[in-house]
């Protein structure tokens, strides 16, 4: 009964989704079928191309180089022009910028694609959290970032499953190894295909004139800051400079480069480690994708339960860090794969939660803004940290990696209690 009644409770909370809300929830699918089958394969691509790691962590670089450099300004421009717009844009050219990166062999080409395709995803993403609580009410919202969250990881299980085969499809279909690069670039120009899917709901949005009122921290520094005298400061230079704001985006900085030095080469790690076959790759991420899915449904319950977002955050990535150590130094591949399996959904249980609770500190007409400098934070660790990590893969190996993701997921966790532990 404990256990029916919280589901029913939020299955009566998706119901009072908005047909906005419920659009956006359908390209959230979409997108994360795509998603999953582009980051499952693309190291391969690379590296079956014949560049070295080297390259593999310079493309993967300068992809979030783009949300370093252009992070603020792609909030403001979202801001602006408003969150559907921004989305389809960042969708329709992001597309395009894929494409180009699995058709072209100069490296400067390549590097370029992946800065517009950084870029373009960087506007996308950027615009989501503001659009949720654009078309959310203060009962469904927490639902709303976790399903839109959760769905981007079940769809990827999805699209795991099915690309764990492709390879081999595309690959008997233009007779040629399912390892090949040419197999690889077939299965990446399906998926750049695939996501004009995701501009049909997107397109299809009304999107609303004004969010349900906040009462952001955020906002009461504002208005501190206009009975002070102090508005001759340009607006978006007192929103990236609020304590608030740069108390969201340390953390993010901290997780963002453990993140980076990491999770872009896990199915290398595995490949590496333990020589397992494309298939089993699939299954293993699709398993991940849909756990990390689920655990999204309880991440609602457990903040009421806990007695805020903040406390489920901390505790859910607390625990994640065992998991995390053992998927690292485990000699047999079970276990591995099970501490890979629970590291996953505890550590992602808590984004939709941190993201949820940092757009209810802040303005509607800075959300977007405050939410660029919080991805900016993340993407700094991800301009440089893919580049080291392929550096260090080279010559020590993923051992030094899983220390050093584990000790700065350890800074962030308690960096996020001391901020916020009395704001939730």
């Amino acid at each position: 009964m404990r256990i029916a009644n919280p589901l029913s409770s939020q299955f009566v909370q998706m119901r009072s989704f908005n047909r906005p809300a419920r659009l956006f929830l359908l390209a959230t699918v979409l997108d994360g079928i795509v998603y999953s089958v582009w980051w499952l394969f693309f190291n391969f691509y690379i590296l079956a191309q014949g560049f070295d790691r080297e390259f593999m962590g310079l493309v993967i670089a300068t992809t979030s180089l783009a949300t370093l450099v252009l992070g603020i300004p792609l909030g403001l421009l979202s801001d602006r022009i408003g969150r559907k717009r921004s989305m389809i844009l960042g969708v329709a050219v992001y597309i395009v910028a894929i494409a180009v990166e699995v058709s072209v062999l100069n490296p400067n080409l390549i590097l370029i694609a992946a800065f517009v395709n950084g870029a373009a995803s960087t506007l996308y993403f950027l615009s989501q959290a503001p659009f949720m609580m654009k078309v959310s009410t203060p009962g469904n919202r927490t639902l709303l970032f976790s399903l839109n969250f959760g769905l981007v990881t079940l769809s990827g299980a999805i699209g795991n499953l099915f690309a764990g085969q492709l390879p081999a499809y595309f690959g008997g279909l233009l007779g040629v190894p399912a390892d090949s690069a040419t197999a690889y670039r077939a299965v990446l120009l399906m998926a750049a295909l695939m996501s004009c899917f995701t501009l049909i709901p997107l397109w299809l949005i009304k999107e609303p004139g004004k969010a349900y009122p906040i009462n952001g921290i955020h906002e009461q520094e504002s208005e501190n800051l206009i009975r002070a005298g102090e508005t001759k400061i340009p607006t978006w230079l007192q929103t990236i400079g609020h304590r608030v704001t740069l108390k969201l985006a340390l953390p993010n900085l901290l997780i963002g480069f453990g993140a980076a030095i990491l999770m872009p080469y896990m199915n290398v790690f595995f490949r590496d480690k333990f020589s397992i076959s494309d298939q089993l790759l699939g299954v293993l991420f699709s398993l991940s994708a849909l756990l990390t899915g689920l655990g999204t449904f309880i991440g609602p319950r457990l903040a009421e339960g806990k007695g805020g977002k903040i406390r489920a955050v901390v505790i859910t990535q607390g625990i994640s860090l065992v998991f995390l150590f053992v998927l690292g130094f485990s000699p047999v591949l079970s276990l591995t794969i099970i501490a890979f399996l629970i590291r996953g959904t505890l550590m992602n249980m808590a984004v939709p939660l941190y993201s949820a609770f940092a757009m209810e500190q802040v303005k509607e007409s800075e959300q977007a803004t405050v939410n660029g400098v919080k991805e900016l934070a993340w993407s700094a660790g991800w301009a440089v940290g893919p580049y080291i990590s392929g550096v260090v893969q080279e010559s020590h190996g993923f051992n030094p990696l899983f220390i050093f993701t584990g000790l700065l997921y350890s800074a962030a966790i308690g960096l996020t209690w001391l901020f916020f532990r009395k704001n939730d």
